[in-house]
C-alpha cells in the first residue's frame, strides 16, 4: 500500500486491488471514502484538511461518525466492508450505528451520497433474495 499524508487526513493506495482510500476528521466527524486515482492524486503534503475534505467529499462515502454536540452521536456504515477495505484506517466510532431502513434512506434521499446507491440497492436485493429462501 502507498500512504499519502497530511494534517487531518491520510490517503491509501491499495496496489493489490488498483483502489483508493481517504479519511479525515476527528472526534467531533469523522469519514471514510474511496477515492479515484484523480482524487487520490490530487492530495499531497502541502494539502490542507479543508481542502482534502472538498476532494474526497466526491468520492464514494464508506463510514462516517458524528459526535459534534448538536444532538446524541452517531455513526452511519455506507459500505459493511470498511473495515476489510481499509485495514489501515483509525476508524472513530460515536454513539449508536444507524440501522440500514435509515442509512438507505439517506443514500437514496441526499445527492450527497448518490456514489452510494448502486452498492446499497445491490444489498438490499441480496437480503431480500436471502430472505425469501
Amino acid at each position: 500500500m502507498q500512504l499519502k499524508k497530511g494534517d487531518g487526513w491520510k490517503a491509501f493506495y491499495d496496489e493489490e486491488n488498483e483502489r483508493y482510500f481517504g479519511e479525515y476528521g476527528g472526534i467531533q466527524l469523522y469519514n471514510l471514502y474511496e477515492l479515484t486515482k484523480e482524487m487520490y492524486d490530487l492530495l499531497g503534503p502541502d494539502t490542507t484538511e479543508s481542502e482534502a475534505s472538498k476532494i474526497m467529499y466526491e468520492g464514494r462515502h464508506l463510514y462516517m461518525s458524528v459526535d459534534d454536540r448538536c444532538g446524541p452521536p452517531y455513526t452511519v456504515v455506507f459500505d459493511d466492508e470498511y473495515e476489510k477495505l481499509c485495514p489501515w484506517a483509525n476508524v472513530v466510532k460515536s454513539g449508536k450505528v444507524w440501522p440500514d431502513a435509515l442509512t438507505d434512506a439517506a443514500v437514496e434521499l441526499f445527492a450527497s451520497e448518490e456514489n452510494n446507491r448502486e452498492q446499497r440497492r445491490k444489498k438490499r436485493r441480496q437480503k431480500q433474495k436471502n430472505e425469501k429462501e
